[in-house]
C-alpha cells in the first residue's frame, strides 16, 4: 500500500519521475499493471506513466540501479533482507530513502521528520565512510504512529516535557488492508499491532537525540509510555496524549508554538511542505478524521482539545495522515530536503 502511495503522490512531482519499478521475482517480467492485478488500493485511479513500466527484480541491484538516480524503499520482507537489499543499493552508489523500519536504529543511518530534526542528515557523511560509498546512503522516516503528537512536543521543547503517555488510535491502511480485504474490522477493534508501541515510545528519542562519534544516541526525556489500538478507519492515526513539564507554560503559549512551528521545509518551500505544519482546532469535537486527515494534502498535523489535567500538566488529541505524512508522504519530503541539500544529486 504505501509502494502505490508513493506511486500515486509522485505522478505529478515537479522534481521527480518515476523511471523503474522493482519488486519480487515473482511480480518481475509483468507490467507493473499486471503485478498489481485487483489490489490497487488508492482511490485515485492508478497512473498512466507507470501501468506499463515492466516490474524489475529488485535484487538485480546494478540492473535496476543503472536506470535511477535514488530510490523510495517499502518493501515486503524480512528485517534482515531489507537490511540487506538497502545496503547493497547504498553501496552500488544509489541513494536509499526507506519507510521501512530496518534500518531506522543503524547508528549512522538518519531517521528525520525534516520539521524535527534536519541536522541528522548530516551523519550521511559518517555512514558513507563506513560504506565506502560517494553518492550512496541510507536513509529513513520513522513509524507513521509518532507522527501525531512528535511534531507537538517538538514544538513545546522549550518548556521540557518530561514525561509522556499517549494512545494511539491507528487506521487499517496502517497495516496495508481497506475494509474489502479486513471486513471482520468493520465495527471492531483490537487492543494489538504487533512490535507498535515499542517504536511509538522509542522513536521519538531518536528524533530528538544527538550526533556523537558518527552515531545518532537517542535522547533520555521525555519518558514515552504508550497503548496502541487497531480501529475501524482507513486512513488516520489519531493519538490521545498526557504531558508533564518542568517549566509550566499557559495554554495560550502552548497554542501559539504549535501554530507558528516551522521547520527547514516551510523555509525551503519544498514541493510537498506543508504551508501550516500543525493546526490548531478551537472546536471541542476536533480533530475528526473525517473532516481533518486530508489536512494540507495529508501532510499536516491537527491538534485539539488541549486542556489542563487533574493529573498530568496538559492532555490533547492529536491527528496524522498515517500513509501520506506517517509514509510516503513523509519519504518524499525527506527526499526534497536532500535534494536541496544536495545529498541525492541526479547521475550525469
Amino acid at each position: 500500500m504505501v509502494g502505490q502511495r508513493f506511486i500515486s503522490l509522485l505522478e505529478k512531482h515537479p522534481w521527480y519521475e518515476v523511471v523503474t519499478v522493482a519488486a519480487s521475482p515473482r511480480s518481475a517480467g509483468k507490467s507493473y499493471e499486471e503485478a498489481v492485478g485487483d489490489r490497487w488500493k488508492m482511490i485515485t485511479p492508478m497512473p498512466e506513466a507507470v501501468k506499463h513500466l515492466t516490474v524489475m527484480n529488485v535484487n538485480e541491484v546494478e540492473k535496476v540501479a543503472a536506470g535511477v538516480d535514488f530510490v523510495f524503499s517499502a518493501v515486503d520482507m524480512t528485517k534482515d533482507e531489507i537490511k540487506a537489499i538497502e545496503e547493497a543499493y547504498a553501496k552500488a552508489e544509489i541513494p536509499v530513502v526507506s519507510n521501512n523500519s530496518a534500518h531506522r536504529w543503524t547508528p549512522d543511518v538518519p531517521m528525520v521528520v525534516p520539521e524535527i530534526n534536519p541536522q541528522h542528515f548530516e551523519i550521511i557523511k559518517d555512514q558513507r565512510k563506513r560504506l565506502g560509498t560517494e553518492r550512496g546512503f541510507i536513509a529513513v522516516k520513522p513509524n507513521c504512529s509518532i507522527q501525531s503528537y512528535a511534531p507537538v512536543l517538538t514544538a513545546w521543547k522549550e518548556f521540557e516535557p518530561y514525561e509522556v503517555v499517549a494512545t494511539t488510535y491507528q487506521a487499517i491502511s496502517g497495516a496495508g488492508k481497506t475494509f474489502k480485504d479486513w471486513p471482520e474490522m468493520e465495527g471492531n477493534i483490537i487492543p494489538y499491532i504487533g512490535g507498535e508501541e515499542e517504536k511509538s515510545e522509542q522513536e521519538p528519542l531518536r528524533l530528538w537525540g544527538t550526533m556523537e562519534n558518527g552515531e545518532i544516541v537517542k535522547a533520555k526525556e521525555p519518558v514515552i509510555t504508550c497503548q496502541c489500538i487497531r480501529v475501524p478507519v482507513l486512513n488516520g492515526h489519531t493519538a490521545a496524549v498526557f504531558v508533564k513539564f518542568r517549566k509550566k507554560p499557559s495554554k495560550e503559549e502552548l497554542i501559539d508554538r504549535l501554530v507558528n512551528f516551522k521547520g527547514l521545509p516551510q523555509e525551503l518551500e519544498l514541493p510537498s511542505a506543508p504551508k501550516q505544519f500543525i493546526q490548531y482546532l478551537e472546536e471541542d469535537n476536533r480533530p475528526q478524521v473525517a473532516l481533518d486527515v486530508d489536512f494540507e494534502n495529508g501532510m499536516g498535523i491537527s491538534v485539539g482539545r488541549l486542556r489542563t489535567d487533574s493529573v498530568y500538566d496538559y492532555k490533547f488529541i492529536g491527528l496524522s495522515h498515517n500513509t501520506i505524512r506517517g509514509a510516503a508522504g513523509g519519504a518524499v519530503l525527506s527526499a526534497e530536503l536532500l535534494t536541496a541539500q544536495g545529498y541525492i544529486k541526479a547521475i550525469d
